[in-house]
C-alpha cells in the first residue's frame, strides 16, 4: 500500500509541478507576454516541462529513501519581462501564479474531501489520495515562496524591494544553489510548521497522519 501511494504520489507532484509553470506562462501570456505560447510551453502536456534531474530523479530519491520531505522542479517556462504590460508589478504577479495554482489545487481538492467526510466517508482510500494531493501542493506552494532565488518567493520579494537593496539579492542569485542547499538540510524545518498548518486548514486532518503514511 505504502508504495502505491510513493507512486501515485510522484505523479500527483510532477503534475503539480506541471501545473506550476502552466501557471507562470499563462499569467505572462496574460500581462502581454507569448514567449511561452510561441514555444510550445503553454500547455498541460508534461512533457514539455518535464527537467530529467527535478522531475525525475530528485523526487524519486526523496521518495524511496523517504527525507522527511519531498520537492522538485521542472524546467522554467520562458518569459519575456520586457513585453509585460506592467514592468514594475508584472514579474511579480508572474512569480505568483505559480504557487498560487498550487494553492488552489489544494483547496479543490480540500473541498471535496470535506464533502466526502460529511457524508460519512471518513476510511476512505480515495479520501487518503486526495488528501497526498493537498499535501504536496501546499507543500510545492510554500516552498516556493521562500525569497531565495531562483524560488518565486526571490522574484515576489524583489518587484517590492527599494533599489538600493537588491544588491544583496543578486549576490544570492550568483551564489543560489549554495544558499538553497543550506536551505532544504537546514531551513526546511522552519517552514514545515506553516506547511502542516495550511493542510490542516485545506484538510481539516493533521498532517503528521498523512506524512506517517507517505513516509
Amino acid at each position: 500500500m505504502i508504495v502505491t501511494i510513493q507512486i501515485f504520489g510522484f505523479l500527483v507532484l510532477i503534475f503539480s509541478i506541471v501545473i506550476h509553470e502552466f501557471s507562470h506562462g499563462w499569467m505572462a501570456d496574460q500581462l502581454g507576454d507569448p514567449t511561452a505560447r510561441f514555444m510550445g510551453r503553454l500547455t498541460l502536456n508534461p512533457i514539455p516541462h518535464i527537467d530529467p534531474l527535478g522531475s525525475v530523479i530528485v523526487p524519486l530519491f526523496l521518495l524511496l529513501t523517504r527525507a522527511g520531505f519531498v520537492i522538485g522542479w521542472a524546467k522554467p517556462v520562458p518569459y519575456n519581462p520586457y513585453n509585460l504590460k506592467d514592468q514594475k508589478k508584472g514579474p511579480a504577479l508572474v512569480a505568483l501564479a505559480g504557487p498560487l495554482s498550487n494553492l488552489m489545487v489544494a483547496v479543490i481538492f480540500g473541498v471535496v474531501v470535506r464533502l466526502l467526510v460529511a457524508q460519512g466517508n471518513t476510511a476512505n482510500m480515495t479520501i487518503a489520495l486526495f488528501d497526498l494531493i493537498i499535501l504536496y501542493n501546499v507543500m510545492l506552494a510554500m516552498f516556493n515562496l521562500v525569497p531565495l532565488p531562483p524560488l518565486d518567493g526571490s522574484k515576489i520579494l524583489e518587484a517590492i524591494l527599494p533599489q538600493s537593496m537588491r544588491g544583496g539579492m543578486q549576490f544570492l542569485e550568483k551564489n543560489y544553489m549554495l544558499f538553497l542547499l543550506i536551505f532544504i538540510f537546514f531551513g526546511f524545518q522552519y517552514i514545515a510548521p506553516v506547511m502542516a498548518i495550511l493542510y490542516y486548514v485545506i484538510a481539516g486532518v493533521p498532517a503528521g497522519n498523512m506524512l506517517t503514511l507517505v513516509l
